[in-house]
This record gives structure tokens, C-alpha cells and sequence, in this order.
């Protein structure tokens, strides 16, 4: 596209603030609300605060938290910690005690910010009682807003400054700048480490397939999604583009910010873009500043591309995985619309990709096999897990993905399956074993399976079938509220089906493909004639 041009090859992912500062310095680089914050000011903002973040005791490989919606400030802190040779992570505002206990636990952040109230919940309170259940040592601090004083700022006075440069200035691009917990098959959250490399590839290498001059995105997306902090934070940044904050996803709100803020490029998941189509006013808005429209995260159904291209901008979708980083593959510049619905499209060419069959083998097209990815710039590895880091890395460096794939004879890779029984629902990671070990610390559930299946608004949505101890009665009701209190919102399973027992493959295992087919059938129940689960 006339007047793009790539952007610069820099180490680490702070160093892009600085860059720019000086290229550019009135430039907008995040804009929240009725507040603008140009490079030259978010560049002194992120050198104060690592000071003072220098003088709260953080040194190379601390820990510091957020949590926060998508706003300005985390962003700060994200590149400040960065900066440092910190390792940033965020907290989800959906989550509860629970869930944050555990990632307390796990992470052991130095610091804790915190906003302090949204939707009618205080945080500080609810941060302050996970911090006393995991044990931890973290200070936990206010978040104050772009515009307000920040007391924590102060501190930066106190700080030796040439240490805290000597710091800045020893960290590499191997080193991890982030961790984003995403589950496994056992359901408990592990922290990938993200490397500078991987966020800066990703920045550059996306940038590139956007070709959007002064690059300008929405983020809407949760802080502790690589989607949120990556696609919709980093990118930009690497671009030299602009960062529009909304704390969550309103159809709505995303479609009316458009034309004001002159947004350029739409990136969303698909359930995302299928709301915001289906809005009465999508065909009138003045969508004329758009120029591509991209999607990752799972398929966007025909009708609905169909609806973005009559908006005659670039259409793209694209498939990644946390651990990888960067994105995996691209779907070409002019891509039609059946490549679009049913592939994710060529793989980097910049990256090493091959899928794994069930044998062992490196497929040839047209066969299935695992995804697999090599490059120096995926995930460090899981955070303290070196057992988990070991088995999903062959021995020849390969990261296993865990997604089953076809790569086409035209060169397009299309998705089998993801994260074996994991799904997506309205963009959102759904790991069933998760929400199973919630299920099963209630003493009248003997076991529970979650399976997903399809949904006409969220793409998929979690149904759960249990098997409760003998004689013992529970409701669905009561199910659903022992959930609540420990999972997500977006976890609780929309069905919840009791049984006398699982169904069982011969060799043992709940046959999770049964309950996937009984799933899609409201009326219908597994065979209970089916060996009952072990107990």
C-alpha cells in the first residue's frame, strides 16, 4: 500500500517508544477516552516509571502484575517492566479469587497494581485477599489513570539512575518480557514466557501483512491474551501506529469509535466482527478511514466475510498460538472469500512449519500431523515448569503446538482441530479439564466431562456432563453457582447434564467424542449403557 513503510528492526520491544520519540515525537501513540498520549510523552512516562519501578526493588527477571482492562497505563507498566529486563504479566478483571490466587501464587510478582473499581467491583480488596491466600510478598498498588498524579512516580527520584540504565541497557532479545498463562490438558495454567524477539517479529512481520500506513487498531481485548497485548498493543507500537482503548468489547462502542478516531485496521476475533456486522447501523457508519479487516482465533463464517468485503478494505486471516508468538500463518493479500472461510492461510515463510503425523512422520501435503514450529523467537519456555517446557519442544527444538492441521496442495494450512479438546468461545481459551477440576471439588460430583458445541454468538460455548457419587442428589442449578464462584464467567458451562455415568472408550478413557455429538443435540443423552467411570 502507497506510503507504507516497514518498520525498523529494533532488540526488544521497549525500545520502540524511544525510537519513535525521536523520529516523531508529537505523534499519537495511545489514545483512551478523550486523552491522547504522543510518543515523546509515552517515552519519558515509561523511563520514569521503570525508575521507580528500579527503586521498588525490581531488578532483571522480577515479576510485576496488572490488573486492569484494556487501558493506557498497562501498557506503560507492560513496556516499563519490559525495559528493565522485567517479566510483565496481567491479570484478568473477569477472573476470580480463585484464579487470581493461583497466578499469585505461581508467578510471584514483585508488585501488584491494581485498578481499583469496574462494573460495580472493587479490586483492590479482592487483589489484596488472593495476595494473603497465595502466601505472597507482593506490594500491591493502586493503578492511577493517565491523567491523574501517580504517587508511585515519586519514587523514581529515589532510584540510581545509571544502575537502572545499566539494567535497561544489558537486556536481550532472548530474554522473556511477558508471561501469558494458558492451559494444558492437565487444566492448570501454565506461564509462557515471551520473549522480546517474538514480540517484536510479530509486530514487524504483522505490520507488514497490514501495509497500513500510520497504523491505527482498537484494543478491546482482555490484558492477559496475547491477542490483547500483542496483536492489538505491540503491533501497532513496532509500527509507529496508534492504540485506541476500549475496556471491553461493545459492538456498539467498537463500530462508533471508527470513524472518530480514525481507526485503520480492525482486528478481532470472529465473534467480535460477526457482532459488530449483525449491528442495525454497520451498513451506514462511516467506516471510509478502514483499510483491513483481519481475524484470528478460529473461522469467520462466509456470510459474515462477505459482509466485511463489500467494505472493499483488505481482508486477512491468520492463525497463531501463544507459545508461538508471532503469527503461524497468513492467508494471502486478495485471498477470495473460500480461503478465507476455510483455511488460515500459507504459513510465514520466515518461520519453519511442519506438521507431525500420528506415526511420527513429517507430512506431505495433504496429510494431517500436528502443527509444529521452529525459530529462536517462540516462547523461553514455561515458568518454573521444565518438565512442561521439555514435553511440548522435540529434541531437535520443534514447538508442538497441540493443533491438528491439513496443509493444502494450494499451500494453505487448514485447522483440524485445537488444543485437542480446547475451544474457543467468544474469543476466549476454554480448557474443559479447568473447568472440570471446578466441578469435581463439589463432594457430590464423582467426575464431570466438558465438551463444547457450536454457537450461533460465541462460535462455541461449553456444555458439561456429570456423574454424581452415589446417592447423592444435585442440581444443575447448584452446578452452575459452584462454577460462579470460582471460574470466569465465561467458563461456566451454558448446559450442565447429569447422568448416571460417563460413557467409556474400551480402553477406559470418557468417550469425549460421544458427549461432543450428544452436545449438539439438546433432547438426546449418552448410552448409559456404557461401563460406568472408575472411581
Amino acid at each position: 500500500m502507497t506510503g507504507w513503510r516497514a518498520p525498523p528492526a529494533l532488540g526488544r520491544i521497549s525500545d520502540y517508544p524511544f525510537h519513535y520519540a525521536t523520529v516523531d515525537p508529537g505523534r499519537p501513540a495511545l489514545l483512551f477516552e478523550q486523552d491522547v498520549l504522543s510518543y515523546g510523552g509515552l517515552a519519558e512516562r515509561v523511563e520514569v516509571f521503570a525508575r521507580a519501578l528500579y527503586a521498588s526493588g525490581v531488578r532483571p527477571g522480577d515479576r510485576v502484575a496488572v490488573l486492569s482492562t484494556p487501558r493506557p497505563e498497562f501498557f506503560v507498566i507492560c513496556l516499563a517492566t519490559a525495559r528493565l529486563g522485567g517479566i510483565w504479566l496481567g491479570l484478568n478483571p473477569a477472573h476470580t479469587v480463585d484464579e487470581l490466587t493461583y497466578v499469585l501464587q505461581d508467578a510471584k510478582p514483585r508488585l501488584v497494581f491494581t485498578m481499583a473499581r469496574f462494573e460495580g467491583r472493587d479490586y483492590a480488596p479482592d487483589v489484596r485477599r488472593a495476595a494473603h491466600l497465595a502466601r505472597s510478598r507482593a506490594e500491591v498498588l493502586p493503578l492511577a489513570g493517565l491523567p491523574d498524579r501517580d504517587p508511585f512516580l515519586d519514587r523514581a527520584a529515589a532510584a540510581d539512575a545509571a544502575a537502572a540504565a545499566t539494567a535497561a541497557a544489558t537486556v536481550t532479545p532472548a530474554q522473556p518480557a511477558l508471561i501469558v498463562y494458558t492451559s494444558g490438558s492437565t487444566g492448570a495454567p501454565k506461564g509462557a514466557l515471551i520473549r522480546h524477539a517474538g514480540l517484536v517479529r510479530l509486530g514487524r512481520v504483522e505490520s507488514a501483512q497490514w501495509a497500513v500506513p500510520r497504523l491505527r487498531l482498537i484494543c478491546n481485548l482482555p490484558i492477559d491474551h496475547i491477542g490483547g497485548v500483542g496483536d492489538l498493543c505491540c503491533v501497532p507500537l513496532v509500527a509507529g501506529g496508534s492504540i485506541v482503548f476500549q475496556q471491553r468489547f461493545d459492538a456498539q462502542q467498537t463500530l462508533d469509535a471508527i470513524a472518530p478516531y480514525q481507526v485503520t485496521a480492525l482486528f478481532q476475533v470472529p465473534t467480535q466482527l460477526q457482532r459488530i456486522a449483525a449491528l442495525a447501523g454497520f451498513s451506514t457508519a462511516d467506516l471510509s478511514s478502514l483499510r483491513a479487516v483481519g481475524w484470528g482465533g478460529g473461522p469467520l463464517p462466509l456470510e459474515v466475510i462477505r459482509c466485511y468485503r463489500r467494505l472493499s478494505v483488505a481482508l486477512t486471516a491468520t492463525y497463531g498460538a501463544t507459545e508461538v508468538t508471532s503469527s503461524v500463518t497468513y492467508t494471502d493479500p486478495g485471498a477470495d472469500d473460500e480461503v478465507l472461510a476455510a483455511t488460515v492461510g500459507r504459513p510465514d515463510p520466515e518461520l519453519d512449519v511442519r506438521l507431525l503425523t500420528d506415526d511420527g512422520r513429517w507430512g506431505e501435503a495433504g496429510e494431517e500431523g500436528e502443527v509444529c514450529v521452529r525459530h529462536p523467537s517462540v516462547m523461553a519456555g514455561y515458568y518454573h515448569r521444565p518438565a512442561d517446557t521439555a514435553a511440548v519442544f522435540t529434541a531437535d527444538g520443534w514447538l508442538r503446538t497441540g493443533d491438528r492441521g491439513l496443509l493444502r496442495r494450494d499451500g494453505n494450512l487448514r485447522l483440524v482441530a485445537r488444543h485437542k479438546e480446547m475451544f474457543k468461545s467468544g474469543g476466549y481459551n476454554i480448557y474443559p479439564r479447568e473447568i472440570e477440576l471446578a466441578l469435581e471439588s463439589l463432594p457430590a460430583v464423582a467426575a464431570a466431562a466438558v465438551v463444547s458445541r457450536p454457537d450461533a454468538d460465541y462460535q462455541a460455548v461449553g456444555v458439561a456432563f456429570i456423574e454424581p457419587q452415589p446417592g447423592t442428589a444435585v442440581t444443575a442449578e447448584e452446578l452452575a453457582a459452584w462454577c460462579r464462584q470460582r471460574l470466569a464467567n465465561y467458563k461456566v458451562p451454558k448446559q450442565i447434564h447429569i447422568i448416571d455415568s460417563l460413557p467409556l472408550l474400551p480402553v477406559g478413557k470418557i468417550d469425549r467424542p460421544l458427549l461432543a455429538r450428544t452436545a449438539t443435540v439438546p433432547s438426546a443423552a449418552p448410552n448409559r449403557e456404557r461401563p460406568p467411570a472408575a472411581r
